[in-house]
Parts: structure tokens; sequence; C-alpha cells
């Protein structure tokens, strides 16, 4: 199951107490302070795992609570900090704090783990205040609270080129000609409900990710079909590929409905790199494919079930990406 939104609970640990104490030793019957420190609270990380592509998990296990630093003891000794707790998360999810809306993290691959909640200090043992007013000091502090958040986590899948189309526009399908991904195909509209990722490779060396989008349709910006579930994923790609059928009643229609999507959501989006391609040909016959010159010259017209002109969008989007 694809899960990509998540509200989980981090709590780091509270510092140790400061001790109070004094040596006991023979021939000193009144030896000076020797109470120590308390030991940190662990803190509570994040940090992205290559090999999670879901969200799941967090539905089931909401609260993550790092340990309480230990105790100062005598003899000067200082508690153990506190065990830390690190939250492994997929590659693109954002991390914030639910209350602000602040963005603590935003994990990409190689990244070092990001502190999101920070154990508290420990407190001082009594050594810590003896003093020349002051020999004997019986006091001691309290470890400091650590740190508590409320998070959100949200995962935006990481792709180079993202397809975008109307429901049962082919994409799934597209997706399966080029790549390895075998995404659920059917001839009725809204058979992909997520997103679906595949590798595309040219040659021994160059390859790019592909992210079929499930279909959006008018209203989609403020959550009509699948709505916002899914238009989040278009944010990490560096390439849109516009799937249009060429068998609806006006293709640039449905070009213009899609962009007009896209800019209600953000309008940043369509500051990327975009290509056009009009599928299906296969259905039409020698009328309706005279009909495909009244397009505008540089959209792709494909068969994504035939392979029809698909090589020359590969390598568009090729180009596009890798600049090759």
């Amino acid at each position: 199951m694809f899960v990509d939104l998540a509200e989980i609970e981090a709590r780091a640990g509270d510092g140790g107490d400061g001790h109070i104490s004094f040596r006991r030793e023979k021939y000193v019957p009144k030896g000076g302070p020797d109470g120590g420190d308390g030991g940190k609270g662990g803190d509570v990380l994040v940090v992205a795992d290559e090999n999670m592509s879901t969200l799941l998990d967090f539905r089931y296990k909401r609260v993550f609570k790092a340990r309480k630093g230990g105790d100062g003891s005598k003899a000067n000794k200082t508690g153990r900090d506190g065990e830390s707790v690190l939250i492994r998360l997929p590659l693109g999810t954002i991390v914030r704090d639910r209350g602000t809306g602040q963005i603590l993290a935003d994990l990409k691959a190689g990244m070092p783990p990001v502190v999101i909640c920070r154990g508290g200090s420990g407190g001082k043992g009594n050594t810590r205040f003896k003093s020349a007013t002051n020999q004997t000091p019986r006091f001691a502090t309290p470890g400091e609270k650590g740190e508590q958040r409320a998070l959100e986590l949200e995962l935006k899948l990481i792709a180079d080129v993202g397809l975008v189309g109307m429901p049962n526009a082919g994409k799934s399908t597209l997706l399966s000609r080029i790549s390895d991904a075998r995404p659920k195909i059917a001839d009725y509209p809204f058979t992909t409900l997520v997103p679906n990722l595949g590798i595309v490779r040219l040659g021994d060396f160059s390859s790019f990710v592909v992210a079929d989008i499930p279909g959006i349709i008018e209203g989609a910006h403020l959550g009509k079909g699948l709505g916002l579930d899914f238009l989040r994923h278009i944010h990490r790609t560096k390439v849109l590929v516009f799937l249009i059928e060429c068998t609806a009643d006006d293709p640039g229609v449905d070009y213009d409905m899609l962009r007009a999507e896209l800019s209600l959501y953000d309008t940043s989006i369509l500051d990327k790199p975009a290509l056009v391609a009009v599928n299906k040909v296969d259905l039409l016959n020698e009328q309706g494919r005279k009909g495909l010159q009244d397009l505008p010259p540089d959209w792709f017209k494909i068969s994504a079930v035939t392979g029809e002109n698909v090589d020359s969008l590969l390598q568009a989007m090729s180009k596009a990406v890798l600049g090759k």
C-alpha cells in the first residue's frame, strides 16, 4: 500500500539529574562534594533510506521516544547519555513541524542524519557548585527536558520525468513500454491509483527515472478526482511529459486544462521543461491521422501500445534530462 502522508510524535530524552554526595574516605571524615553530572538525553533524528518507498509503517507506529539520560552518581561519575532514536524515511520525504509548518528536513540521498528533537542537557552535580565560600554545597540541578514535536511527514517522489495526463490517457502503458515497471493497466479511468516509478535505460551507462502520476481532471487542484493526493509528486520532476489522447474532442483544450490545473496548484511547476505527446494514434484511420497535421509540429504523435514514434519521444526525454 502506497502512503505518502503521515503524522507522528517525536520526543527527545530528558537529561539526567545531577547528584548530591560527599566523599567518605578513611581519615577524611568530612570530604568535599563528589556528586556527578547527569547524562544528556537522547536525540530524535531522521535519515533517508533508499530501500523505503512509502510511509505506510507510520500509520501503525506514531510515537518515537528517545531515552532519558542517566542520573549522576557519587565519585563524580557522570550519568550515561540517553540512547537516540533514528527514524528511517523514504527519499524525498519532507519533515515539517505540525504546529508551525516549518520544514525541518528535506531528505535526499547521501544526507547525514538530521536532528529533529534535541535531548535535554544533564543536570549539574553538587561538585560543580563548590566555591571558596561554600565548601559543601548541598544542592544539584535536575536535567533539562528534551524537545518534543508533532511532525507531519510528506513524501514527494523523486523522478526525472513526470507523465501528466487525464485518466486513461495511456501513461501506464507508456511507462511499461519504456521501462521495467509493470503498473496496472486497464481500459477505464483511474486505473492508476498510486504513482509508479520506472527506470528507463539507454545503453549501458545512461538512465533516468520516469513517474506515472495518477490521472488529473479539471478541478484537481481543489481535490477533485485524485486531486491533491498526487499533484505533490510532480514537484520533484525535472521534466514534464503531457500525454493526451488523440481521440479527444480537442487535444489542445485537454492540454490547456492540464496546464491550468498545474498552475492553479503551483505556478512554479510550469517553469519546468515540458514535452507533449499525443497518444493512441493506432486507433486512428487514415482520415484521423491527417487531422494530426493540425496539431503543433513539436507534439509527438505516438502509440504506447504499438511503440510507434516512442523512440523519438524517448530521445527528447533523454536530451531534456541528461543533455544528450
